[in-house]
């Protein structure tokens, strides 16, 4: 079953789904920079994530399916590819939305940001990279606050940032609408609450990302 075309999508799916609830997570810490308070409130959330015994093997469940999901995308793609290497002549609206023909294209975008992300915070942490500098000092490897402040304050940084959410909320888009037809909830009664919620979530992922290097940016010491 699970070495099966349907068990591969079933698996991707279930992975995005998890990396889905990850990212609300991820937000809620990341919103935390935005209180005026020296980074209290984050630096408290950044400790408890870092260090509580729970989260570190969510940690693994988390590594395990963002590979599951980006081998099982590439597997369905080029599976894809291969069964019609010849494109269709003419595209009909009916066969295939926007956002899901370019879901490779998004995927591979993400996945770049996602090597830039861990090499300036989950590395340093690690050890492997020097911590960012810039405007603030670092005070060590776990200084998430002073880290994103440098980030954050270079404009070129700030922007590919943006650039890269904005990727995100379209791969979510379709990612999120997807993942619940693979699971069998496709029904009328129901696509348009889970098309409804789907574009929410992912405008709201966007933009509350996209959020926090405009702050640094423009207010910021203020």
């Amino acid at each position: 079953m699970l070495n099966s075309s349907i068990g591969k999508k079933l698996l991707m799916a279930l992975a995005g789904l998890f990396l889905c609830v990850f990212l609300v997570v991820h937000l809620g810490i990341n919103l935390c920079l935005l209180r005026d308070d020296g980074g209290e409130w984050f630096r408290a959330a950044a400790g408890f994530m870092s260090s509580n015994k729970i989260i570190k093997v969510f940690e693994v469940f988390l590594f395990g399916g963002l590979i599951l999901h980006i081998i099982y995308g590439i597997f369905i793609e080029i599976k894809n590819r291969i069964s019609r290497p010849i494109s269709y002549n003419k595209t009909y609206a009916s066969q295939t939305s926007y956002f899901s023909k370019y879901m490779i294209h998004t995927g591979m975008i993400i996945f770049a940001f996602l090597g830039l992300h861990l090499i300036n915070f989950y590395f340093v942490k690690l050890g492997w990279t020097p911590a960012p500098q810039g405007i603030v000092a670092v005070e060590d490897k776990h200084d998430f606050y002073n880290m994103a402040i440098n980030l954050f304050q270079n404009p070129v940084y700030s922007f590919v940032y943006i650039g890269f959410m904005i990727f995100l909320g379209f791969h979510l888009h379709h990612a999120f609408q997807s993942a619940f037809q693979t699971l069998g909830v496709n029904h009328t009664k129901y696509n348009t609450l889970i098309k409804a919620t789907g574009t929410i979530y992912s405008i709201a992922i966007a933009l509350g990302f996209s959020v926090i290097p405009v702050y640094f940016l423009f207010f910021w010491g203020k």
